[in-house]
């Protein structure tokens, strides 16, 4: 699989991903533009205007009009927000490539932001919200960055504060249009059985004439950590989820691969490190796994975890004892237990590749955000590099408890003396 990338006057980069053997295509537009990008006035608005833009537009003037065209030509379509890119796409058969560009051109450039249809969205996005509150095994990730990163648009949640949601108006989305969705922040993406030329062909036709500007920059991540830090949010549940991480490096790091291994090693799988000692030796969780995760300019490394609510410094202290072997540099690993890890990374990879959509993302999200856009199988070849003294080395290096960092959601009495409760146990556990 390789690309083919495009530079139009107006700054727009288009990428091109011939998959001959597709009778399908995904278009797809990605903007630098999350919800880092926010202030506390509008915070939410990267996701709320992700939905407005399907909400009709001048030549397409209601929300019905868009879904019965994608839907009259057999496709899909969906957007999504990250805290630095706001995703638009539509999947359909390659002939109506033509199309999907038009529709996407429009809802970017010409959405109508209708001021009835923002009323009746914000009790959507208020509902979402609650859904999300209501799911603790998704929210736990929200809850750790915002331990992290604290009260900056990095660590606030995408989908935004309660009080803005509900006070946003039209001139604010088009402030904040008018200050991100320039030409040359942000790529279309065309994967699938379409070829290089066409593809290009119809981008310049229905983007072309697209407006460039200066666009607003995101304040840099500031972290000043010196000991570990505990966040608990008390919440009645059945099953008590956390999240256990340090701090590690931003996106374009050298070190990066070589953390990726070491969650594949860590929580990658049901044979990982974790999953065996935390669920397989002992019962003590239905679910235990680990990712590394990069922005820019900052990133993290973490476990996750749904526990028994009467187990809970077991827990803890077991993945503890995992993390202290990675600190001190006494993984061990094993000849076959880093083929496992590179196969495990490789695996995901390819697997994850097999749709038009999830390569378009793939392809948009270096563009964007990294120093380098590279094929798959140059990713392959970085990961058969990786050496085991490699993973060693970042996990003492970034294992540290000036960056260890533990959240928790769910029915925990902090202040408990007794049990699996207290506060103060949880801190004693919490040492590198």
């Amino acid at each position: 699989m390789k690309f083919n990338k495009h530079v139009l006057p107006n700054g727009l980069r288009v990428m091109t991903i011939p998959m001959p053997s597709f009778e399908s295509a995904t278009v797809l537009v990605m903007v630098q533009a999350g919800s880092r990008y926010e202030t506390r006035k509008n915070s939410g608005i990267a996701h709320f205007f992700e939905h407005m833009a399907f909400k009709g537009t001048d030549r397409f003037p209601t929300a019905m009009d868009i879904a019965s065209l994608i839907d009259g030509i057999g496709g899909e379509f969906n957007a999504f927000t990250g805290k630095e890119y706001t995703g638009y796409y539509i999947k359909s058969q390659t002939t109506h490539v033509p199309l999907m560009l038009d529709v996407l051109s429009d809802m970017l450039g010409h959405s109508k932001l209708d001021s009835k249809e923002i009323d009746k969205e914000r009790g959507v996005i208020l509902e979402e919200m609650n859904m999300y509150e209501d799911t603790p095994m998704r929210n736990i990730g929200d809850v750790y960055e915002r331990l992290l990163y604290g009260d900056t648009p990095l660590g606030w949640d995408t989908i935004g504060h309660k009080d803005v949601i509900l006070s946003i108006k039209r001139e604010d989305f088009q402030e904040y249009m008018g200050s991100l969705y320039s030409a040359d922040n942000m790529t279309v993406v065309v994967a699938g059985g379409v070829s290089d030329k066409e593809a290009l062909s119809q981008v310049k036709k229905y983007f072309g004439n697209m407006k460039r500007f200066k666009t607003k920059k995101p304040l840099p991540a500031k972290e000043n950590q010196k000991t570990p830090q505990l966040h608990i949010k008390t919440k009645k549940t059945e099953q008590i989820h956390i999240a256990l991480g340090v701090r590690t490096t931003d996106v374009n790091s050298k070190d990066r691969m070589p953390l990726s291994l070491l969650a594949a090693i860590l929580g990658g799988g049901m044979s990982s490190r974790l999953f065996n000692e935390v669920r397989e030796k002992r019962g003590l969780a239905y679910y235990v796994r680990s990712h590394s995760d990069h922005y820019t300019d900052v990133g993290s490394f973490v476990s996750t975890a749904g526990i028994d609510p009467k187990r809970v410094l077991d827990a803890v202290d077991v993945m503890m004892d995992q993390y202290r072997l990675v600190a001190g540099g006494h993984m061990h690993i094993a000849d076959s237990e880093l083929r496992k890890a590179k196969e495990f990374s490789k695996g995901h990879l390819v697997l994850e590749l097999e749709d038009s959509r999830s390569v378009a993302v793939y392809y948009a999200h270096q563009e964007l955000l990294e120093d380098k856009t590279d094929n798959p199988d140059e990713v392959i070849d970085q990961i058969e590099a990786v050496t085991s003294e490699e993973i060693e080395a970042v996990g003492k290096k970034y294992f540290t408890n000036k960056g260890l960092n533990f959240a928790l959601i769910g029915n925990f009495d902090p202040s408990s003396s007794s049990g699996q409760g207290s506060r103060q146990k949880l801190e004693k556990l919490l040492k590198l």
